[in-house]
């Protein structure tokens, strides 16, 4: 049987963020939520949410390209200390010495925070994939075994039609960032395996980034068995926030719930 994870990303994004995170708990859809520590919401996500959902698997959303930093990373960061790198940049940086230090320093203080505020840490990803990135990769890993967490997420997803959505020029840029992540995937696995650690076997959400439906993701599952899959929303309550609020109603859907179900 496989292993389904519905992951809500951005947790602690916003407190609209947070709400949906609440609400896809509360509706037994959502149990695992990825968390961005340097936030401006992040009490709220500790407060308002972790600790009224005992049961809700927490990942530490590690982020090195939005907000301010915890630390001094001047590398990494704009004149007014905001995280302001694009990810071509990390890809031709990720072998710089200082770079390196600067975001295991980063990496470092955000788990460090989640621990501190009294966050049980159930594995760990990144915002915008950056720690697909190999070096980075690398960084996340040894960090995840001195802090004893036994899962970091890998990005290996195959590519599916789902119609009309793939005529859609979002689905063609897409199919260049799963491209690229499955061939970083190809060499972190290896990284993973010298570390001993768990992973996903499959990802999905990043071909149909800005279009995730339960219509996709059950599309997506259906030919799979016995695998660990991985499926990445980014839920908020905000009817405004337009795909956001789609990948919302997501987690309130009682018969992808059922259908997840009977594939696990």
């Amino acid at each position: 049987m496989n292993k389904i994870i519905l992951n809500a990303d951005d947790f602690g994004l916003s407190e609209d963020h947070n709400n949906a995170v609440l609400k896809g708990y509360n509706a037994e859809m959502s149990s695992s939520a990825s968390l961005i520590v340097n936030s401006e919401f992040f009490n709220d996500a500790v407060n308002n949410v972790i600790k009224v959902c005992p049961k809700l698997n927490i990942v530490i959303h590690l982020n090195i390209m939005e907000g301010k930093p915890l630390t001094k990373c001047p590398l990494l960061c704009n004149r007014d200390n905001t995280f302001s790198m694009n990810y071509l940049y990390l890809i031709l940086m990720q072998y710089n010495k200082e770079v390196q230090k600067q975001i295991e320093n980063e990496f470092r203080a955000q788990i460090e925070k989640a621990i501190q505020n009294g966050v049980k840490i159930n594995r760990l990803d990144s915002h915008v994939h950056t720690h697909a990135i190999p070096e980075i990769f690398k960084i996340v890993c040894k960090l995840a075994k001195e802090y004893n967490i036994e899962y970091v997420r890998t990005q290996f997803e195959n590519p599916y039609l789902v119609f009309p959505e793939c005529f859609s020029i979002k689905f063609a840029i897409n199919l260049i960032k799963v491209a690229l992540l499955d061939f970083f995937t190809l060499i972190n696995r290896r990284i993973i395996k010298k570390y001993n650690i768990k992973t996903n076997d499959i990802l999905i959400g990043v071909c149909y980034t800005g279009m995730m439906s339960s219509k996709i993701i059950s599309a997506g599952i259906k030919k799979y068995k016995d695998k660990i899959i991985e499926i990445i929303i980014h839920p908020c309550d905000d009817n405004k926030k337009g795909s956001q609020y789609k990948e919302f109603l997501i987690t309130q859907d009682s018969d992808l719930k059922a259908n997840l179900l009977n594939k696990m």
